[in-house]
């Protein structure tokens, strides 16, 4: 059983791969190539743009495949999410699809663009939400570049951001925002009712998540004697609770634990002052609850 998967080509290409290989599953592939391979004999991996990959899954050509829930929403795919993937081209939080306007226009929200038209790469979707207000507008299609065009190609746009910085550096201020995107592993109907298939998914989801929510955490551990220990315990934040072994030498422990990287800076002095010594702070590549 091979699981026909479709990845992202274009910003996402490169943040995907290295999830993938971060996850334990390692991609080749070539700059000419749509069809990479992997070490995992499980998959096989084709690469195409974001844009079609809900119609072909739906359409199962595909099993599944990673995609933005706005290219889910533009095409109107019908197709079972599997799980959210919080991650993008720069940042790890969701992203928007923004109506924005040059900076010195007269325009304050969307009814002022009534009789104006409208330039996006996300077609339907805006169509939608201009015909849902009853604003009469003309939507294009926009090839790429979009924040370039207002005003002297078009009166407004579309647009997609994760920090607002390229629609600043072009004079644009947003107006509305049209819905939040983030990337999805989605899968056909059918195959998620094939039990081996959804096996793989799941499977896929959980290596995936785990990989991305370990960037929020560190493991930790130290050397603390067993009259320390109590105290100790009381300092540590953990997902579950902390691990004691027994060292060699008698009367000593060693304590593990994962905890928020945030709050390492407050931990460690707090250790180090409860008892603890040898204190070893390391990276964990999965974190799975």
């Amino acid at each position: 059983m091979k699981l026909a998967l479709g990845l992202p080509k274009g910003s996402l290409e490169n943040s995907t791969i290295e999830l993938f290989k971060r996850a334990g599953i390692h991609i080749r592939k070539s700059d000419r190539s749509y069809y990479p391979s992997c070490d995992d004999p499980e998959l096989d991996l084709i690469v195409m743009r974001p844009q079609e990959i809900p119609r072909y899954v739906e359409q199962g050509i595909l099993d599944a495949g990673i995609t933005g829930q706005d290219w889910i929403e533009e095409n109107k795919a019908q197709v079972v999410e599997v799980t959210e993937l919080n991650y993008s081209k720069s940042t790890r939080h969701k992203c928007r699809w923004v109506l924005a306007v040059p900076e010195d226009s007269p325009f304050k929200k969307a009814e002022d663009l009534a009789g104006k038209r409208i330039a996006t790469e996300l077609v339907a979707t805006t169509k939608r939400f201009f015909d849902s207000r009853s604003i009469p507008v003309e939507v294009e299609f926009s090839w790429g570049a979009t924040e370039v065009k207002p005003p002297r190609l078009v009166d407004a746009i579309v647009d997609i951001t994760e920090t607002g910085s390229s629609l600043r550096a072009n004079r644009l201020r947003i107006i509305e925002t049209l819905m939040e995107t983030c990337t999805v592993i989605i899968a056909n109907k059918n195959a998620w009712g094939d039990q081996q298939k959804r096996n793989k998914l799941e499977n896929l989801k959980m290596l995936l998540q785990g990989t991305l929510d370990a960037e929020n955490y560190v493991g930790l551990k130290c050397n603390v004697q067993e009259s320390c220990l109590e105290a100790i315990i009381k300092v540590l934040p953990s997902l579950h609770n902390p691990t004691v072994s027994q060292l060699y030498e008698k009367g000593w422990l060693a304590v593990e634990t994962i905890l928020p990287f945030s709050e390492t800076k407050h931990v460690i002095p707090l250790l180090k002052r409860a008892g603890a010594s040898g204190i070893v702070e390391y990276p964990v590549s999965k974190v799975i609850p």
